[in-house]
């Protein structure tokens, strides 16, 4: 029986035992899959972080990984809940809540089950209401990964196109400037992570260690604006200042050298935070 990894991701911290409990239920299931975490610590009901979190790693997991995102403000609402197939063949168990925006927009979505909470759930626990994260996606995801169940046995099949997305705006680039929104934030050095692709900032046919101007706003309010260098790496750059780059997931993102960009000016991510990027000539 093939058996495939079980890759964890949620916005219960480490500080109980609720991620315990999860590769608890997974490990009842089957002694030998293999259980990773992704992330625990999406800021709590941050259904757009984890959804962004998906997209960062899903596509470098072979065929047939299981993914199980839990970010569920809604849990015991009636919200469904889904197993995804991606274009790329893994595997994502999570609620209908937008935390599947990104794989839609960028990766795209092969086919979608929801699941029938009634049969797919943790036996002796349909009393329980407010922690589908262990009784219904860990063991669904754990029995889907082990070759316990079938795609085909999880429930109805749905469309793609009805799924909960969040509002995502895609980068424009109009009269040499490019508009993009701030997706996330490289959180442990402060970074800020942009939708704008490197092929679509190079259109504006900048060079590495030319200057840019900068803009980043919220809602109609700016919060930083100013001049930088578009850099290869934090190297070409000195401790302290600001610095363009492209991340690692060959996209744009802004930084300060060895310092926390996000905490000097207080910004924030998703689609009401704009970034402006201009070529200066």
């Amino acid at each position: 029986m093939m058996m495939n990894a079980l890759v964890l991701q949620s916005d219960f911290g480490l500080e109980d035992g609720a991620v315990s409990a999860m590769k608890g239920v997974a490990h009842n299931v089957s002694k030998v899959i293999s259980i990773y975490d992704n992330t625990h610590d999406i800021p709590p009901f941050d259904i757009w972080a984890g959804s962004y979190r998906l997209l960062q790693t899903v596509a470098y997991w072979p065929k047939g990984t299981v993914f199980v995102s839990v970010v569920d403000p809604g849990v015991g609402s009636a919200r469904k809940s889904l197993v995804v197939q991606t274009n790329n063949d893994q595997y994502i168990v999570t609620p209908d809540n937008g935390t599947l925006t990104h794989i839609y927009k960028k990766i795209g979505i092969k086919q979608i089950r929801e699941i029938d909470e009634e049969v797919n759930r943790l036996p002796q626990s349909g009393a329980s209401h407010t922690f589908h994260g262990r009784d219904i996606y860990a063991y669904t995801g754990a029995r889907l990964a082990a070759g316990a169940l079938s795609f085909a046995d999880i429930g109805q099949e749905l469309k793609a196109e009805e799924i909960v997305c969040l509002p995502y705006y895609e980068p424009k680039l109009e009269e040499g400037s490019i508009t993009g929104t701030i997706d996330i934030l490289d959180v442990r050095f402060g970074n800020l992570w942009t939708n704008i692709s490197r092929e679509l900032f190079l259109e504006l046919g900048v060079d590495y260690g030319e200057t840019v101007e900068i803009e980043i706003v919220y809602d109609s309010r700016s919060i930083y604006h100013n001049k930088m260098t578009f850099g290869r790496s934090f190297a070409s750059i000195h401790i302290g200042e600001p610095v363009l780059y492209v991340n690692s997931l060959d996209n744009m993102a802004v930084a300060i050298n060895q310092g926390s960009f996000a905490k000097a000016y207080n910004i924030g991510t998703g689609t009401n935070w704009k970034i402006y990027i201009k070529k200066i000539n």
